[in-house]
């Protein structure tokens, strides 16, 4: 008997199984590479640089808008458009995030209170480059930061692939920074001579970019501690399995830690998908990849399609596919997701290149207290207040004085006080 490419389990499995993004190893090797640059500066990151093979002795970490052009420049016209639509429609969808976010005023005893919205001056945007160059990225990174009215745009990739040159470019992106991981996210942080440290870091990356943001939150802000790629697909009898099973080989092929899931109500629809994903995988490129990452995931049959939302509420996926009968009614139950992909059509690859919203997502259960990637990561909400009229505002310096000695704060009674003499 053959074994199975999901593995069946039961929904009280999941909750005991961890899903911590970093590991403390991780942790502990990435702090090593992020002191030493504190210290050393430019010469210890060419050391990490030249060890990745991401850059050679001679070569510049820190590449131009003119390199970016040229590489864009280079590619054919078709390449070239494709770049420009996709990056098109995530301008669009950011810019129209940012008009959603407003200024507000309100009125308070003697004036009034409100809050302006700023960006961060500079955004460091990292777009990994493992197996492959991921020049989606760089565009949901870079171009979200300037929507978002970042005034410097910083993209950081190891080894300057030219696709990756040519998104920067595209993305308006002001510096490209050539290397990648826990030295990457160092630099970018504290800066080197000749490159100023980034206010925020924002992007997916492998484990090391994942610690090393963990370590230097604080000292720069960060999106999220994102981990393993996650994609769950809940499904009802109406779910058409060639589709379910196809878009799990494509989550799979992310990487062999990827997490591809399926929580269904009808167990005659695991069994298809089980064989779809069998046939699917016969020939494909990128089929050992996509083997090892199934394992990893699994298929859970559920009582009814209420229990597949309790679980996938708990479970608090990356992405959400729901191919159910009525999808609309079942996304409006769902509470924790980082992104949801409602109905059979709307794949979630879709959502990886380019359709719109951002693919830079919370993994690991986070949705349940973090959202996506928007231009509300390099923006500040900073309040203000200004008052008037202190006579209006008498209540209100009476009641500060009386909280403060509460709380034993003598100094601030006494400056409002000083108030309501004048």
């Amino acid at each position: 008997m053959s074994t199975k490419l999901l593995r069946l389990v039961t929904p009280d499995v999941w909750a005991r199984l961890s899903r911590s993004p970093v590991r403390r190893e991780t942790l502990i090797a990435a702090s090593e590479i992020i002191d030493s640059i504190r210290s050393g500066g430019e010469a210890r990151i060419r050391v990490f640089a030249e060890r990745f093979g991401e850059r050679g002795p001679d070569e510049p970490l820190l590449l131009h808008q003119a390199e970016m052009q040229r590489a864009l420049d280079a590619l054919s016209d078709e390449d070239r458009e494709t770049l420009l639509a996709a990056a098109d429609r995530i301008e669009r969808f950011a810019k129209a995030q940012r008009a959603s976010v407003q200024a507000m005023t309100m009125p308070i005893p003697g004036g009034e209170a409100g809050h302006t919205i700023e960006p961060v001056a500079a955004a460091g945007c990292y777009a990994p480059a493992g197996r492959y160059p991921l020049p989606s990225s760089v565009l949901m990174t870079a171009i979200t930061a300037r929507a978002a009215g970042c005034e410097r745009v910083v993209v950081a990739s190891p080894g300057a692939h030219p696709l990756a040159l040519a998104a920067a470019a595209v993305s308006g992106a002001d510096e490209f920074l050539a290397i990648g991981g826990a030295h990457a996210i160092a630099a970018l942080t504290f800066g080197f001579q000749g490159f100023a440290r980034c206010d925020v870091i924002a992007g997916p990356g492998n484990k090391w970019v994942t610690a090393a943001k963990q370590l230097v939150s604080g000292e720069v802000g960060i999106d999220m501690l994102a981990g393993p790629s996650e994609l769950l697909i809940l499904a009802d009898a109406s779910a058409d399995p060639v589709l379910v099973a196809a878009d799990l080989v494509a989550q799979a092929e992310h990487d062999t830690d990827a997490v591809p899931m399926l929580v269904t109500t009808d167990g005659g629809i695991a069994e298809a998908v089980e064989d779809e994903l069998s046939r699917q995988l016969e020939g494909l490129e990128t089929h050992e990849v996509a083997r090892q990452a199934l394992r990893n995931g699994f298929v859970s049959i559920c009582k009814s399609l209420e229990a597949c939302v309790e679980l996938t509420n708990h479970i608090a996926p990356e992405h959400l596919e729901i191919m159910t009968e009525r999808p609309e009614e079942i996304a409006l139950q769902i509470r924790n997701a980082g992104a949801l992909f409602v109905g059979a059509q709307s794949a979630e690859v879709l959502g990886d290149y380019g359709a719109g919203p951002n693919h830079t997502l919370p993994t690991g259960g986070t949705a349940r207290f973090q959202a996506g990637l928007s231009v509300m990561h390099f923006l500040r909400m900073r309040t203000w207040l200004r008052i008037e009229d202190a006579a209006q505002a008498s209540s209100l310096f009476a009641q500060t004085r009386t909280i403060a000695r509460w709380e034993s704060l003598a100094g601030h009674a006494e400056a409002a006080r000083q108030r309501m003499l004048s």
